[in-house]
């Protein structure tokens, strides 16, 4: 099982959601874990009897929310604890230290860092790396309206200090009001739907998914994602 690690104080849950998506349709069994301290999942993701752990059907992806670990998963879904969980992928979301080290998301295949440019986002998102160890490499995922190189600079002038070695690479999405009120219908009507966002969003959800799974094309992902 492949483990992607996305950390951030930015809200990513319906990102990674899509992500998912995406995946489940080239054939890959994937498992989103919402391991955030505000359990976004929880509200967005339709369940019919929730508890204080669970894992459920969405969309056929696999959501894992209230759990501190892989282990406890796997009790949950009765897997021993020596043998692997049967997914392909896991996409593990995580907005705290206990998350990223618990999940041991320092080993995960990929590792994203996930903000918007406004100072909460920034400095809460670094404060959840302080206390790494270790030397952490992140890939940028960055949700700005503007784009600008100043932003970027930014960033890299707040982590200085932090143990992170950011790869040269970066991934942009736009900040529309059109792409937020496809994703808040998205959540309304309990539906993951692309149609109506932008092409830079989807563009941007290509690139993640190409770059998360490595050996399927391009031209492959967009046409799986012609069906969502």
């Amino acid at each position: 099982m492949k483990n992607i690690g996305f950390i951030g104080a930015y809200d990513k849950t319906d990102l990674i959601i899509y992500i998912a998506k995406i995946i489940t349709l080239l054939g890959k069994k994937v498992i989103v874990i919402d391991s955030t301290v505000n359990q976004k999942a929880r509200y967005v993701v339709p369940v019919i009897n929730p508890t204080l752990r669970y894992v459920t059907d969405f969309e056929d992806i696999d959501i894992a929310v209230g759990f501190s670990n892989i282990t406890e998963i796997k009790k949950y879904l009765g897997v021993a604890e020596e043998n692997e969980m049967e997914y392909d992928i896991a996409l593990i979301d995580t907005d705290n230290v206990e998350g990223f080290e618990k999940f041991d998301l320092m080993d995960a295949q990929k590792k994203y860092f996930i903000t918007s440019f406004d100072n909460y986002s920034l400095k809460k998102g670094l404060d959840i790396l302080n206390g790494l160890q270790d030397v952490v490499s992140l890939t940028k995922i960055l949700f700005s309206r503007d784009m600008l190189k100043e932003e970027d600079d930014y960033l890299n002038f707040l982590s200085l200090g932090y143990k992170i070695v950011w790869n040269e690479y970066k991934i942009y999405f736009p900040i529309e009001n059109g792409d937020l009120n496809v994703i808040y219908e998205n959540e309304r009507f309990a539906k993951i739907r692309f149609k109506k966002l932008s092409v830079q969003y989807k563009d941007g959800l290509a690139y993640l998914t190409e770059e998360i799974l490595g050996d399927v094309s391009e031209a492959n992902i967009r046409k799986a994602m012609k069906n969502i």
